[in-house]
């Protein structure tokens, strides 16, 4: 993912986060509605969240030192497990208990036209900062079904977006059906419905990008498509006649780390088998560009060996 995309994805969500978030918290006042106070948390978390994943990118860029010799790339994995933490605890958490009292202590909504014209206006600028996310995730996203880009992506940004702006669509849409069933019934526990819903959807998504960011930050290997572009790289038939093992794994979503025991001839000097690593490093590097760090170790191919 370009650093580009993701930012612009993250910023589009985090100013219709903000305005959104604003806009619900003044229709709770007006209306008292529980639906609108968990939608604003909700709103107000997100836009932490997007606070976080720009400050996980800046971190990220800073120079590799002689504590860290790999860089800071992980920083980016690293905050976008705290967004699924926070989305868990302050957005999903807090809307199951205001729903929970909601629904125990009921009362009429006041001023529903508030509620209900400012859920029309979050589902707008919400639905704008979706189409954002969709449009950044298309350039990369190739043949993969959405699942499976969620599943996959080495960079954290764009699919934790994704999943924040659809869980806000769906959440708005709840909110909006619990507060037109509590105007409709004249009874306020609707609102408090909705509000649990809106609560076991949050922390279903904050679960989903936990495992996901949890499996990026034990290390991920280059996706299929990559390993085999650096297998063919490796081996060109006459300095390097063989593969006999080799890892990968990333060290941020743009950086890779390439370890390979490679096969030479029996019979090269030191310098024949130096310049032949040297070439090899430079196809992976060509093949496959984020593939930054490579080491490879050379070695007399056996019959015995298991590729």
């Amino acid at each position: 993912m370009s650093a580009s995309g993701g930012t612009k994805a993250i910023v589009a969500a985090l100013g219709a986060n903000l305005a959104i978030a604003v806009a619900k918290f003044v229709a709770f006042a007006f209306s008292g509605s529980s639906s609108m106070l968990a939608e604003g948390v909700h709103s107000l978390a997100d836009s932490g969240n997007q606070g976080l994943l720009l400050l996980g990118g800046k971190k990220a860029k800073r120079e590799a030192t002689p504590e860290h010799p790999f860089g800071y790339g992980r920083e980016r994995y690293i905050y976008g497990f705290l967004v699924s933490i926070i989305l868990f605890s302050i957005g999903g958490v807090f809307a199951l208990y205001e729903g929970y009292e909601k629904m125990k202590n009921p009362h009429d909504l006041e001023h529903w036209y508030w509620p209900v014209g400012v859920l029309v206006f979050a589902i707008i600028a919400e639905g704008f900062s979706f189409r954002t996310a969709i449009k950044e995730s298309n350039e990369i996203r190739g043949k993969l079904s959405w699942s499976q880009f969620v599943r996959r992506a080495k960079a954290p940004e764009l699919p934790v977006v994704l999943l924040e702006d659809f869980g806000a669509l769906v959440g708005l849409v709840l909110a909006l059906g619990g507060v037109g069933l509590s105007v409709v019934t004249s009874d306020g526990v609707w609102d408090g419905i909705g509000t649990v819903c809106i609560g076991v959807l949050l922390v279903l998504i904050a679960l989903v990008l936990a495992a996901e960011t949890k499996s990026l930050l034990l290390g991920e290997a280059a996706d299929a498509d990559q390993v085999a572009k650096i297998r063919e790289a490796l081996v060109d038939g006459k300095t390097v006649t063989g593969l006999i093992h080799m890892r990968t794994l990333h060290l941020g979503p743009e950086e890779l780390l390439v370890a390979a025991k490679v096969a030479v001839q029996h019979d090269d000097t030191a310098a024949e088998v130096a310049r032949a690593i040297d070439a090899a490093e430079a196809r992976v590097r060509e093949a496959v560009p984020i593939a930054r760090v490579i080491y490879l170790e050379p070695d007399i191919l056996r019959t015995t060996t298991s590729a």
